[in-house]
């Protein structure tokens, strides 16, 4: 089997005169977190991107099928987003929302004309955990109760607040957290008791959340949180109509529904602008984050005015929310998803994607499940089909034979046994072409 090649690429990235990826591991390793994790036996530096592509110090070129972990919407380094954001940096580079700018109303106001019903006011923040520990306390305050429903594999934050919606032990450390959050059985076809082929499975699953409310609740909620597709438990899609019967068993509890989109946002899902609109749900507040502003540090919860009128009962303020630079390039990014049809190449390229890897689960009995929207893609691998045991270490082996490829990917679930593929929305079908080879020699090397 050839070794597959990248497809040609013009840029021709700066060349790279800084400290070297041993150099910067060891600066790393004596004065950063110690808690913060590395893909790959031997570290991989990046150091330059252009949309699609990434390159390292030695100014090799992989294709980002990772995406940033889910967050370079547009492309690294759009040279529209870099351009308008170089402009707002040499203008004003910030100001709070004690005073006024044009850019974070304007922001808002295009930002809420991607919503659907009354879902119209937004609050800004920096990051999704941040947007996550906001919604909940909206949905507290406005209702009056506390107790919250969470999905069992979900992730929503590493902030103190959203470690405890958080259901992966690896980012929950042994302190007290989740008080008043009740975690409900993952709706998920593939390891859960009913699969893609059960017309009643969404009710099915959705059954568990009304038994929390009968016994592990007073009957009364504030909230049901959940992400739309499940991304680091290993991008888990929910069967059909599963959130329909979750919010409404919620809003019968008088809690509200809060959709995570901090991953499956922004037209990544491909049939939709938003992934909750695939389960043809309206929530009443929505989180966002990641490819909101293709790299920068931005966040956002969108609710309704009757709700947001609760928070006005005390003052919130935000000092890095809406600052004027990464309004510019959340307002970008919008104009750019537009622009350049980026959902609708999100669906082509991402159903070119899946086709393939149906294709490689027919040759490969390593691949358990395939599965995924658009450009949000997964497939999980296991030691035996039958028993499904996590191919844990399979999996690790598999990214570091794609890497050495020119191929970054990335991996979720439990067990680390899911490889997910969320790639820039700009990428083309040379590119999924040049993926589906790299993955299919991998999986054969293996």
């Amino acid at each position: 089997m050839k070794i597959p090649h990248l497809p040609p690429f013009e840029h021709e990235p700066k060349k790279y005169a800084g400290p070297s990826a041993d150099e910067v591991l060891r600066l790393r390793k004596q004065f950063l977190n110690p808690g913060i994790f590395l893909y790959y036996r031997k570290p991989l530096m990046l150091v330059g991107g252009k949309m699609q592509y990434v390159w390292d110090e030695r100014g090799k070129r992989y294709l980002d099928a990772l995406g940033g972990i889910v967050t370079i919407s547009v492309g690294h380094c759009h040279p529209y987003v870099v351009d308008v954001v170089g402009k707002q940096n040499e203008a004003l580079q910030h100001s709070t929302t004690i005073y006024l700018h044009p850019n974070i109303a304007g922001y808002a106001e295009k930002l809420a004309s991607k919503m659907p019903g009354d879902l119209k006011v937004c609050y800004f923040v920096n990051s999704g955990s941040e947007a996550n520990d906001l919604a909940l306390l909206m949905a507290r305050a406005y209702t009056g109760h506390y107790d919250v429903i969470a999905l069992r594999n979900g992730y929503h934050g590493g902030n103190a607040l959203a470690m405890g919606l958080t259901s992966h032990r690896t980012w929950k450390f042994n302190v007290p957290h989740s008080f008043g959050v009740h975690h409900a059985i993952a709706p998920d076809p593939y390891r859960g008791a009913w699969g893609r082929d059960d017309i009643d499975a969404g009710k099915n699953y959705a059954a568990d959340v009304k038994n929390l409310l009968d016994f592990a609740t007073s009957g009364q909620v504030a909230a049901f949180i959940a992400e739309s597709i499940q991304g680091v438990g290993g991008c888990v899609v929910f069967p059909d109509d599963y959130l329909k019967h979750a919010y409404e068993q919620v809003r019968a509890a008088g809690g509200l529904c809060i959709a995570d989109e901090v991953q499956a946002g922004f037209g990544r899902t491909g049939t939709h602008y938003w992934g909750f609109e695939t389960q043809g749900v309206i929530p009443d507040i929505v989180t966002m984050a990641k490819g909101i502003g293709n790299g920068c540090p931005l966040g956002a919860v969108v609710t309704t005015p009757k709700i947001a009128a609760t928070l006005a009962q005390r003052t919130h303020f935000n000092t890095f929310g809406g600052n004027p630079v990464v309004c510019a390039q959340g307002m970008a990014v919008l104009e750019v998803i537009e622009r350049e049809k980026l959902q609708e190449n999100a669906l082509k390229i991402g159903n070119r994607i899946l086709t393939g890897l149906n294709q490689l689960k027919e040759k490969h009995n390593l691949i358990g499940d395939v599965r995924g929207k658009g450009l949000m893609l997964g497939i999980e691998l296991v030691k035996d089909r039958q028993s499904k045991e996590p191919a844990k270490e399979e999996c690790a082996q598999i990214l570091e034979t794609c890497r050495e490829m020119g191929l970054l990917l990335g991996k979720g679930g439990l067990w680390g046994q899911t490889i997910r593929f969320s790639p820039p929305m700009c990428v083309n079908e040379q590119d999924a072409n040049f993926l589906l080879e790299v993955l299919d020699r991998a999986l054969s090397d293996l």
